[in-house]
């Protein structure tokens, strides 16, 4: 396998390479970014790592050559920052990624692309407890979950038309994210984890009530790794989407899991300051799937938040209050 990986300076896009190192059927491991992301600890001359804006046709031209069997896209602006700044959201999550699923399928046709979408696709459910599936019509709430939205529409189609293998998958809230906080609306469900476990303090900007569907980081690599792999006939219905498999959790269990691990004094860490603009962007996000279908194609389901935060520690350490 001769695989890319956009965005692939983000953590989790770091997460996927370091396990893709370890696969003895990675022949080359590209990893890209608008700054030259770092190599595993475990990389060897197999992977390379490049600085490339995929918004340029001669980045895109370097890039995508014939000899790729697999590109993950990973590469994105975040769901509060586009919110913030419609146009480079725009450029980013639609222009890049059609002239990257454009060139591709000029150049290399049926390569197979593992897009990472979101759930923020859809809008508020009718109800707090109707569990949304692929079946459900998506509603974005927010410009990311359109600029995505309209990303999946693209690579659905190219897949109809043969012209790519895609696999689209739509990410949960992922937890813990390590360094410091994002421009996602998200970013502070791991940051009441990550800073109070660091002894430092973290705003929480939205009600103890609210609920999001997360998912452990290993999981997340874990599922993108196994879209890879599903044969193509496994997608029944003509679609590629699937909605990856996570668990419901409100900010009081969130903050007690925080309690169990940490111990009070990072619970006592955590200091609410609501933000009505997070909180409304976060609010349009349904907390409630049926990932039958997820289960069907063969996709991890998560563990615990406990464990999601021994995870944590484990991978990235804890320092002392």
């Amino acid at each position: 396998m001769n695989v890319l990986i956009t965005g692939a300076g983000g953590f989790i896009g770091q997460s996927l390479a370091a396990a893709l190192v370890t696969e003895n059927k990675i022949a080359s491991l590209i990893l890209t970014d608008v700054v030259e992301p770092a190599a595993p600890d475990s990389a060897t001359s197999m992977t390379r790592c490049v600085k490339a804006d995929l918004t340029s046709q001669d980045s895109c031209d370097s890039l995508l050559t014939e000899d790729l069997t697999h590109v993950f896209l990973l590469h994105g602006i975040m769901s509060g920052a586009a919110e913030a700044d419609l146009e480079l959201g725009i450029k980013v999550n639609i222009d890049a990624t059609r002239q990257v699923l454009d060139t591709l399928r000029r150049v290399n046709p049926r390569t197979k692309v593992i897009f990472t979408s979101t759930t923020a696709v859809y809008g508020p459910p009718p109800s707090p407890s109707f569990p949304l599936t692929e079946a459900n019509a998506p509603s974005p709430g927010s410009s990311y979950g359109a600029q995505k939205l309209i990303s999946e529409t693209l690579l659905n189609d190219f897949s109809r038309r043969g012209l790519l293998d895609g696999r689209i998958v739509r990410l949960p809230t992922v937890i813990v994210r390590p360094g410091k906080p994002t421009g996602a609306a998200s970013s502070f469900a791991s940051g009441i984890f990550r800073e109070p476990l660091n002894g430092q303090r973290s705003i929480l900007p939205v009600s103890k009530d609210l609920s999001i569907w997360t998912c452990s980081t290993r999981t997340v690599v874990k599922n993108l790794i196994h879209a890879r792999d599903i044969p193509a006939e496994k997608y029944e219905g003509g679609s590629r989407v699937v909605n990856l498999p996570g668990m419901t959790v409100s900010i009081h269990e969130m903050l007690a899991a925080l309690k169990a691990v940490g111990g009070q004094e990072a619970l006592d860490l955590v200091q609410e300051k609501r933000d009505a603009a997070i909180e409304r962007i976060v609010e349009s996000w349904p907390a409630k799937y049926d990932t039958s279908r997820a289960q069907k194609l063969g996709f991890a389901e998560d563990g615990t938040l406990e464990q999601t935060l021994q995870e944590y520690i484990e991978n990235y350490g804890k320092k002392d209050p």
